[in-house]
């Protein structure tokens, strides 16, 4: 058997293409790659002459899919956005400091990165923003130019639960309606590409990284963190002078290491450390659910 592309545990987009192209009842079709996903792909390779183990290799996804295997970009994609939990649709409130975090990477209210997307959007799809946020449109454009202060007065007021995680309506209906349409995600896509992943493979060239793996932390690591500080580097020579080594994986967790240790939100450092060492040596724990990359195809390979 060839790599393994998908396999259970994985979920994102990319299973929910696979999912689609397998025929799966509309209710099985949620991204979610599982026992059902798993029996469903056995029996598209006990019927193709291909090995039968439920599990997505090369050979299997072009047989199945009749197209070339994800880009490591789009596996990449697939695994940030389940750690960012959001999804094109969902949005949460104020539980970080962040305000309203939205979107396939969570574009950040006070970060300024939501008040960007959502001009974008108004500006290439003029009606698109008003269709789904309706009388509630001028307060959002509004406090998307807001001072901070007013941001997140704004964000706590809406934002419901004992961690402030769960947007009120009809705000969070309004996101959610708007991350479904076609022309919007595409445009969430493409910034995570421009934006995102371009620099991230700036960073992986600047640090010698190579394998998916490292492409992966990479990326993550400029959705989370916004890439890494000079603080961040400096560590890592440090780290990298006082124990040399020729593996990619040292170098990995040496990066993983040194973006916890230098997070500007000191309150959740260790989240951010379990979230980078995950990606760094290929498995994990991130906000309780395990993580094995091979499944997710990224894998110690040359990207």
């Amino acid at each position: 058997m060839g790599r393994v592309l998908l396999s259970t545990g994985a979920r994102g987009d990319i299973v929910r293409r696979l999912q689609s192209q397998l025929n799966l009842p509309s209710p099985q079709i949620d991204g979610v790659y599982g026992q059902i996903t798993a029996h469903a792909v056995s029996g598209f390779q006990a019927g193709n002459a291909l090995p039968t183990t439920g599990e997505v290799d090369v050979d299997t996804w072009t047989k199945l899919m009749q197209s070339p295997i994800p880009a490591v970009k789009d596996r990449a994609l697939q695994l940030t956005a389940a750690f960012e939990g959001h999804g094109f649709t969902l949005a949460q409130g104020n539980f970080d400091g962040a305000g309203i975090t939205w979107g396939i990477i969570g574009f950040t209210l006070v970060g300024g990165e939501l008040g960007k997307f959502i001009k974008r959007v108004e500006a290439a799809h003029p009606g698109l923003v008003e269709d789904a946020f309706g009388d509630s449109a001028p307060q959002l454009f509004h406090i998307l130019d807001a001072p901070v202060a007013e941001q997140i007065a704004f964000a706590n007021s809406i934002s419901q639960g004992t961690f402030k995680t769960v947007l009120a309506e009809p705000w969070l209906s309004a996101f959610r309606q708007l991350g479904e349409q076609p022309d919007v995600q595409q445009l969430q896509l493409s910034i995570a590409d421009q934006d995102y992943f371009q620099p991230a493979l700036s960073t992986a060239s600047r640090f010698g990284l190579k394998a998916e793996l490292g492409i992966a932390l990479a990326f993550d690591i400029h959705v989370q963190n916004g890439g890494i500080s000079d603080a961040a580097a400096q560590e890592i020579r440090d780290t990298l002078a006082a124990h040399p080594s020729d593996r990619e994986l040292d170098l990995r967790i040496a990066i993983a290491n040194a973006v916890a240790d230098n997070a500007r939100n000191v309150r959740f450092r260790e989240d951010v450390r379990q979230r980078k060492l995950t990606v760094a040596t290929g498995a994990g724990q991130v906000h309780g659910d395990t993580y094995v990359l091979r499944n997710w195809g990224l894998a110690e390979l040359p990207a």
